[in-house]
Formats: structure tokens, sequence, C-alpha cells
């Protein structure tokens, strides 16, 4: 499997320990190469997913749109453009995986595709007084009385606190033995995940070489202590992007051309 080695371009030498008041967000280490950002909502920056017709680097999304921060969301099928991963955006299905057609129509993921469809999603919650919250739940699970979701991104597996490898259709076991992987589950790679502890978001991007399995990745974000944590797409599509912190592939050092993003605006 092809190793995507990672641009890191540091522009700030206090970062890691400050907390600024106008973005509320913290970008810390652990260990050197693995980055943290910690979320301290303050009502004026909101998190928030972001969809593109055609397809564009994280990088060209942060110049374009100037987010705080940007970085990789969902899946998607570079061959025709297409996501593989439900995106919700104000209470609307922006992405929808089953208008996919290579998806779909694969005749060896058919007997699959319940589990491809269910699998879990970042939600951000809205009651009837404006009042955010977070979860991380499979797509096809109920939602709370007294709230709607008002932004969804769909990738996985859940990661903690159950991993869901089989169940989301990352591996695929016969007979006890693991017969085929998605996303290089197994294999140490660069990872974008997201988190949530008391309501608070957190999301990790490991930029290492080496990489993490989504085993590992699991461990990471409970050592961190999440509630609940799930993956977002990763590999080369690995990519943050703001003042501080430039994170990207090393594809001519522009980065994969991405579909769908989440944005702190």
């Amino acid at each position: 499997m092809k190793k995507f080695l990672l641009t890191i371009i540091i522009t700030m030498l206090t970062f890691f320990s400050c907390l600024t008041a106008e973005a509320s967000y913290k970008i810390m280490q652990d260990p050197q190469g693995i980055y943290i950002i910690e979320i301290n909502h303050s009502g004026k920056y909101n998190l928030r997913p972001l969809v593109v017709n055609e397809l564009e680097t994280n990088n060209s999304v942060y110049e374009r749109i100037k987010p705080k921060f940007v970085l990789n969301a969902g899946f998607f099928d570079p061959k025709n453009q297409k996501t593989v991963s439900y995106i919700t955006i104000d209470g609307q299905i922006s992405l929808n995986p089953q208008n996919n057609e290579n998806l779909m129509q694969n005749t060896a993921l058919k007997p699959y595709l319940d589990k491809i469809l269910n699998r879990s999603e970042f939600r951000i919650l809205e009651d009837k007084n404006g009042k955010l919250t977070y979860d991380i739940a499979p797509h096809n699970a109920e939602i709370q009385e007294g709230l709607k979701i008002k932004h969804a991104i769909q990738a996985g597996p859940m990661l903690f606190p159950e991993l869901r490898l089989e169940d989301e259709f990352f591996i695929l076991v016969r007979d006890g033995k693991i017969i085929s992987e998605s996303a290089s589950a197994l294999h140490r790679y660069a990872r974008t995940a997201i988190g949530i502890r008391q309501n608070k978001v957190y999301i990790f991007i490991v930029t290492s070489e080496e990489g993490m399995t989504l085993e590992e990745l699991s461990d990471f974000t409970r050592k961190w202590g999440m509630e609940k944590s799930m993956a977002f797409d990763g590999g080369g599509s690995t990519s943050f992007d703001s003042e501080e912190l430039h994170i990207t592939s090393e594809e001519e050092n522009q980065g994969r051309k991405l579909k769908s993003f989440l944005i702190y605006k």
C-alpha cells in the first residue's frame, strides 16, 4: 500500500499552548506529528459541512472560503466525483450515496450496501431554542426526542466506544478470517478523526509517515477521553488548514482533491 508523506507547515511557534479568544480553538501535539484540535465554541463561530461540485483541495477551500480552519471529511469516488457518504446541511441531505451508480450498481458490494449506507456520522443537533449538541451515531440511528439534525457528515467507522469495522464494512470476515479491508483499516496510514467529550468537539490529525491503524486510532481517542469518536476519510485525503497549521498529502504539495469538508467559520 502506497504511503502518503505529509507536508506540514507551521507558521507560529507558540500556538500549541495558546487558546485564542477570537477563534476559540486550541492546537496541540501528542506526540510530535499527531495533532489534536480542541474546539471551545464561543457562539461567534460554528462547525458546518461544505460540499463542492468539482473536486477541490482542502487548501483551495481554505483560501476561497477563509474559515478559521477546514479539514477533509466524507468518502467519495474519485472516478465519478460522487459521494460515498451522506452529507446533511441545514437539515437537508446535500450529498446522497444512493445517487452514486458506481456504488449502488457494484455487484460485489450489493450484499453489503446496508452496512455501507449505515456507516457512522458526526451529527450537529439543534433543539427548538437553537442550542447545539453533538453526537456520533450510525446513519439510521434514531434522533433524541426534541432534537433535529442541523448538519451531519458520514464517513466512519465509529472508533469509540465501539470499533465498528465489520458492522460498517471496513473489513469482511468469513469463517473467522479477514478476507478484505476498506480504507486500509488494518494498516498504518495517515488518519483524520473527530471526537466528542462533554459536548466539546475534538479533531485528530495523524500525520506521521507510519500512521495508525483504525484500531490504534480508536485507542488513541480513548486515551484522550472521548465519549464517542469516528474516523473521517484518511490517507492521501488527510488535510487540515488554518492560519497556524497546514497539513496536506504530498502530491506536488497541492493535496488530494476532495468532495466534502468540515469548516469552522
